[in-house]
């Protein structure tokens, strides 16, 4: 089994997933408009451009995305995107890279349980929490 977080936004999916590819270090593997699919004409003209499905790869993670049909968007609450990262420097960079034109809402320090952790909702209001564990709790 795996367990693969699908985000939905506001028309910005394909910014979104591209700010991600360069801040995580992923590849972008799908990004698909409505435009020539069998659902384009369920989405007004003007949306037909806007993303049906993304995926961006992460060493054997995926993140899928879309974005949400006019009038459908609610903006995220009641969880985070979790980064458990083994280099604090790796975290820090990560946590810095998202937060850019965002919202840190605690920010990146060592804590009792990590040597880095940082929670932050990036500029397409995507909440992230980024973990470094100590060493006997890496996850």
């Amino acid at each position: 089994m795996k367990l693969n977080p699908h985000l939905v936004f506001n028309g910005d999916c394909e910014a979104a997933f591209k700010f991600y590819e360069k801040s995580l270090g992923g590849r972008i593997g799908l990004m698909m408009p409505h435009q020539g699919t069998p659902v384009a004409n369920a989405v007004p003209e003007s949306w037909r451009s806007k993303i049906l499905h993304a995926t961006l790869l992460i060493g054997d993670q995926v993140l899928m995305g879309a974005d949400a049909p006019p009038g459908h968007y609610a903006p995220p609450q009641g969880f985070f995107v979790s980064l458990h990262i083994d280099n604090p420097a790796e975290a820090e960079r990560i946590f810095h890279a998202l937060s850019e034109n965002g919202k840190v809402t605690m920010p990146i320090q060592e804590t009792f349980w990590a040597l880095k952790f940082g929670m932050l909702v990036d500029r397409f209001g995507t909440p992230w929490m980024i973990n470094c564990g100590k060493p006997a709790q890496l996850c």
